[in-house]
């Protein structure tokens, strides 16, 4: 897989792109924050990204489908390095930039609306179908070694050179994704099929082939419920400061336990990938992940509520591996863009409404409760779809869902 320049180069591009936005991310909300001195300001910033990638992802989903996708995602690209080239500029504006910043965050999240599916979409064009799952698994821990280095860096940068140095790193990392990928060769993609009917139309039948697959519902959608009812990444600071008494650091190494568990086994998985009893593998590694968040849940040890997380994170690798390779596997080339765009409103709605749901479930109930019933629900959602979608949990190898 790794002699295939082409993936190599985009994993490269990928990479900056990811490293790019986990680093903006962090610089911008610890610069709001500063200038506002306002929590309730954090929350327009996340909001002022989902919502037009909300609004976006279905009509972007529809056009990967129909034009070629390098182009597409070197164009999100590009304007996601002008998003930060604003930034740049708006950082030596103060308080009065932030009205700005948020329109920035704004067109910043729709570029993200078209760049996440077409990156999905786009692997399965590089790579052969043979080695796509172990592609798959590459990708995935990119992601996660990515989601644990940027922040780090961005705060390094941002105590170096604030948030000029920062958004100046972030623009470099952007157009440099952007120019690696004219090394990308996409041999393996099926010709361009002819646009039928409106996109309202095109989408609709989008929408009606994945309700027709077993697989791929019940694959996307047990991703979105066992996260947005079993997730306790918002509890965090809670169990941090009231549970285990760790303080910070102690919070900082929680967050980091999870990322580690997901590397490694992605690590794992990217050398050494497997291909068989995929359905029932899934199920097992979704019910382990519940079972560690209740661990943790109910852990007042920190080395154990460590260990738990380290588990959860892991187990959730095993499943992202399995869940991505099989809605690939499962989806000709020219629906992936639709299947890969309602696939990332579910992953990002279960993330997002999950920290909400983890967050009121703590107010209504306390944290320790509101832990203890997310695993349960965790659980309860692993029985529910292995009798629900038994094709699903049939299914032996990733060829068998084509």
């Amino acid at each position: 897989m790794y002699r295939h320049a082409g993936f190599v180069a985009f994993l490269a591009a990928r990479l900056m792109a990811v490293f790019a936005t986990q680093v903006q991310a962090v610089v911008v909300a610890w610069q709001v924050y500063d200038l506002t001195r306002q929590p309730l300001a954090l929350a327009y910033v996340g909001l002022a990204q989902f919502l037009p990638m909300l609004l976006l992802l279905l009509p972007a989903g529809d056009l990967i489908d129909r034009r070629s996708r390098k182009p597409i995602l070197a164009a999100s690209w590009a304007v996601s390095a002008l998003c930060s080239a604003l930034l740049w500029w708006l950082a030596g504006h103060g308080a009065a930039g932030v009205a700005g910043i948020y329109a920035v965050l704004v067109l910043f999240g729709c570029t993200r609306a078209f760049s996440g599916p077409t990156l999905s979409s786009l692997l399965p064009q590089i790579v052969p179908r043979g080695q796509l799952a172990q592609a798959v698994a590459a990708n995935s821990m990119l992601m996660r070694a990515a989601s644990i280095g940027g922040p780090f860096i961005g705060g390094v940068l941002y105590a170096l050179g604030g948030a000029a140095l920062a958004y100046a790193v972030c623009l470099a990392c952007f157009a440099l994704g952007a120019l690696l990928l004219a090394r990308v060769a996409v041999a393996h993609a099926a010709p361009l099929a002819p646009a039928l009917g409106t996109m309202r139309q095109r989408f609709g039948a989008g929408i009606r082939f994945i309700g027709s697959r077993p697989i791929i519902l019940g694959t996307i959608s047990l991703d979105l419920f066992a996260v947005l009812l079993g997730g306790v990444v918002a509890l965090l600071p809670i169990y941090a400061h009231e549970v285990l008494h760790v303080g910070p650091q102690g919070l900082g190494a929680l967050r980091s336990a999870m990322a580690i568990g997901e590397v490694g086994a992605g690590f794992y998985l990217s050398l050494r990938p497997f291909d068989r009893r995929v359905g029932r593998t899934m199920f097992v590694a979704v019910a382990v992940f519940g079972l560690a968040n209740l661990v943790f849940s109910l852990s007042t040890l920190f080395w154990l509520s460590f260990a738990a997380l380290m588990v959860a994170g892991a187990s959730d690798m095993v499943s992202v591996y399995i869940r991505g390779a099989l809605v690939q596997f499962s989806t000709p080339d020219e629906m992936r863009g639709r299947v890969n765009a309602v696939n990332m409103l579910f992953i990002g709605s279960s993330n997002e409404l999950g920290e909400f749901r983890a967050g009121t479930s703590a107010g209504w109930l306390g944290a320790v409760p509101a832990a203890v019933v997310g695993g349960l629900c965790t659980l309860g959602v692993v029985g529910l779809w292995a009798r629900a979608f038994p094709a699903l949990r049939r299914v032996d190898r990733f060829e068998e869902a084509g």
